[in-house]
């Protein structure tokens, strides 16, 4: 760990480099290396999604939408008028269309993990979120403290120059006091 970065955590936090988590040190570096701590989550969550993964959110985002349904109710009225007033007689599902229930319910055994595993993607993706949330909210909590000491030490410099001012006052003005005397 370079000088500056302990020095930063010590001088920041008081307490040094060894009580902070590898998150916080990861922090802690990025703001003395003055490097950008925000970070895309959509970009960091995209970059670790398997293909399989990538799927299952297409199929769930295509399986979640008014397409889908609408094309569902489309394709179910074409199949019961198909079976039931077409084919009449002749119909290879006949009503109560039990071959017709058994796709739906395997779509629906297939569909209903893929979109709980979408769901589940998604609960990382917050998870993720708030952790690069927490990281800019470090940094920025780090970087006030740095702006805090920097006024402090301002403020004290001009307490400085102010005093000496004073002091280069009352010395002038004593010596105009001397000399008016001594005329």
């Amino acid at each position: 760990m370079s000088n500056e970065i302990r020095y930063l955590a010590q001088h920041l936090l008081h307490a040094g480099v060894s009580p902070l988590c590898e998150r916080d040190r990861r922090v802690i570096a990025r703001v003395a290396r003055r490097m950008h701590v925000a970070r895309d989550v959509n970009q960091v969550f995209d970059d670790r999604l398997t293909w399989s993964e990538r799927i299952a959110d297409k199929v769930a985002a295509v399986g979640g939408s008014w397409g889908f349904i609408i094309g569902c109710v489309a394709f179910l009225g074409v199949w019961a008028v198909v079976n039931a007033a077409i084919l009449a007689k002749n119909a290879f599902d006949p009503y109560p269309f039990v071959f017709l229930n058994l796709l739906l319910s395997m779509v629906a055994a297939l569909q209903a993990p893929v979109i709980m595993m979408s769901q589940n993607r998604q609960a990382a993706k917050d998870r993720l979120a708030a952790a690069l949330d927490y990281e800019v909210n470090v940094k920025s909590e780090t970087a006030i403290a740095e702006l805090h000491d920097k006024v402090d030490r301002l403020q004290a410099q001009i307490e400085q120059l102010v005093s000496l001012q004073a002091s280069a006052l009352k010395d002038s003005r004593d010596e105009a006091r001397d000399r008016l005397r001594a005329v």
